[in-house]
């Protein structure tokens, strides 16, 4: 996995919830030193509901050139995921999820009546809910011309979220929830929700999808440190 090998490509960045373009300035700079055209499209998460977010996605896309690859954390897979199923022409080729709610997340259902989740996390945090007609359960497969990865954490920071998830998760999203029918590859990390894109591990394990369409088996930290380091070396 060296700059030389990447594909040139555009890497669409779509943060999560309440989150902003900052979040991935470290997987930003590892994409761009391994050959990658980056669009990291910030957008006003809390203020809307998904439908009303989708023109971001376009906007930030409507110049690309190439193939186009995305990383996304959060909610904006499933963000992603709604832009993609209304597409004519599948666009997007390879994808990276990181701790997608993809179906839902119980933390939505339990919290949602009460006014300061609903200030924190405006409209379209409501849709993430884990009920039938709630955008991650609705929203179909993706084509079959797109290969998505995803990539679970199973460390929590927040003790009392994770008491209403069950079974093991991240401290928002349980590792269950993160799959999704059609998807290429699945690893769940020893990551938290809300740093995991941060992650020496998650960014080259990301690298390594977008150079084969499929993770890295067994990889440790410091195989990822070392071939970070080579991208950057090398770039």
């Amino acid at each position: 996995m060296t700059a030389r090998q990447a594909p040139r490509a555009t890497v669409l960045l779509l943060h999560g919830l309440g989150r902003g373009r900052s979040s991935f300035a470290l997987i930003e700079q590892a994409l761009i030193r391994a050959g990658y055209d980056v669009i990291n499209q910030g957008y006003p998460s809390r203020q809307a509901p998904l439908e009303d977010l989708l023109p971001y996605v376009s906007e930030a896309l409507k110049d690309a050139k190439g193939p186009i690859f995305a990383v996304t954390h959060s909610m904006g897979g499933i963000l992603l995921r709604l832009w993609m199923s209304q597409q004519v022409a599948q666009p997007v080729q390879r994808a990276v999820m990181l701790a997608p709610p993809n179906e839902g997340s119980p933390l939505v259902d339990k919290l949602a009546p009460l006014p300061p989740f609903q200030w924190i996390n405006g409209p379209a945090g409501l849709q993430l809910g884990t009920a039938p007609d709630q955008p991650p359960r609705t929203i179909g497969a993706p084509s079959r011309q797109a290969e998505i990865g995803v990539i679970a954490g199973n460390v929590s920071l927040n003790p009392l979220y994770s008491a209403m998830i069950e079974g093991p998760n991240d401290g928002k999203v349980a590792v269950s929830s993160t799959k999704m029918e059609g998807m290429a590859d699945h690893i769940t990390l020893p990551v938290s929700h809300t740093f995991l894109m941060n992650n020496p591990l998650v960014i080259a394990q990301t690298l390594s999808f977008f150079d084969n369409g499929q993770f890295t088996e067994g990889l440790t930290l410091g195989a990822a440190l070392r071939l970070l380091k080579t991208v950057v070396t090398e770039a």
